[in-house]
């Protein structure tokens, strides 16, 4: 397994240097302006290179996920939308379009739905019926849209999903499906590859940004485990327990744009309300809100897993995510933000 993990994470070293020269090239570069305040051009070549390292790693070890042709279709058809988007700032319509069609392809191709919230009403199970058709193609929004919106500083993006794929390789792991624990390993591995060129390991000179198409790619991702881990036969833990998994995404996303729709305000238009921008303006510097950040995701992904393991009742989990819901509503709570920027989610502006 070692020697598989490595072999990812240097090919994913090289394709990242191999990106970030073309990305110059080309100029698929982020540029600063009044929201983004980075110095330089920087290369969004981060997705890039995730993507084509987890091609490789299907081709070379097909077995570990399953339908992965579907799965490999369906990211490369994000990839291209995302670097498109990220050079040409393409309309609304498009984005929507390729998201609805990836949501079609998984469901028709691959079999793959949310087709069951398990038992958070009780001792009935809560079957979706018809409305998977609808439920589904929202998630795939949902989940590409809420880690998209959690990168905004240096670091965030790669650590907030790399504690979501290690949790889900330990609930993999305990339910016997190593196969998928090893895939979910293998993309922290080539996230640990873009990490230390996002935070400039290598030096300032050699920074790279995820863009886009690596957002999106990851929120894909995401979701594709966790329907394999929540749904059908081979289920290895409740539906609710993904919540856990994802909170910090997922809770920043639906806090952001409720408080935007009470404000009146498209939910893709922001002031700087998401939580990295409120740490930092409590105090905090870049790298004590990434670590403040991601110390809240792993408790939460704890409480999960324990959770899980401990098979405590659905509701109960339910409720006591919704009440930590309530607090993250509550902590981001700075109504006195109201400068408008592009939040650059996948889908609208």
């Amino acid at each position: 397994m070692l020697y598989q993990l490595s072999v990812i994470f240097v090919l994913a070293v090289a394709w990242v240097l191999i990106a970030r020269r073309a990305a110059l090239t080309v100029g698929l570069v982020d540029k600063p302006n009044a929201r983004k305040q980075h110095l330089g051009h920087i290369p969004l070549v981060g997705g890039i290179a995730v993507y084509l390292t987890l091609m490789l790693m299907t081709l070379w070890q097909p077995a570990w996920l399953p339908d992965s042709t579907v799965y490999l279709l369906c990211i490369t058809a994000l990839v291209v939308l995302g670097v498109l988007d990220d050079r040409f700032d393409l309309p609304v319509a498009p984005r929507v379009m390729v998201q609805g069609g990836i949501a079609l392809a998984m469901m028709l191709a691959a079999g793959m739905q949310l087709s069951s919230l398990g038992y958070v009403w009780g001792h009935q199970e809560v079957m979706l019926g018809y409305g998977a058709l609808l439920l589904t193609p929202l998630a795939v929004w949902g989940a590409i849209n809420a880690y998209n919106m959690v990168d905004g500083i240096d670091g965030q993006l790669g650590a907030l999903s790399c504690v979501t794929f290690v949790a889900l390789a330990i609930v993999f792991g305990l339910g016997g499906r190593e196969d998928l624990a090893l895939w979910c390993l293998g993309l922290i591995a080539a996230l640990a590859a873009y990490l230390l060129f996002n935070l400039s390991l290598f030096g300032a000179r050699n920074k790279i940004f995820m863009g886009d198409a690596g957002s999106m790619v990851i929120g894909f991702s995401v979701l594709w485990l966790v329907l394999l881990a929540t749904q059908g036969p081979q289920a290895v833990m409740r539906p609710v327990t993904a919540l856990w998994l994802i909170a910090i995404p997922l809770m920043d996303m639906v806090t952001v744009m409720v408080r935007r729709l009470l404000r009146r305000q498209s939910p893709f238009k922001a002031g700087r309300d998401h939580l990295h921008h409120i740490l930092m303006r409590r105090g905090l510097n870049a790298r004590q809100t990434l670590a403040m950040s991601t110390m809240l995701a792993v408790t939460l992904a704890c409480v999960g897993i324990c959770s899980e393991v401990l098979q405590l009742q659905e509701s109960l989990m339910l409720v006591a995510f919704l009440f930590c819901f309530c607090g993250y509503f509550a902590m981001l709570r700075e109504p006195r933000q109201a400068t408008v920027f592009s939040d650059n989610p996948t889908v609208g502006r």
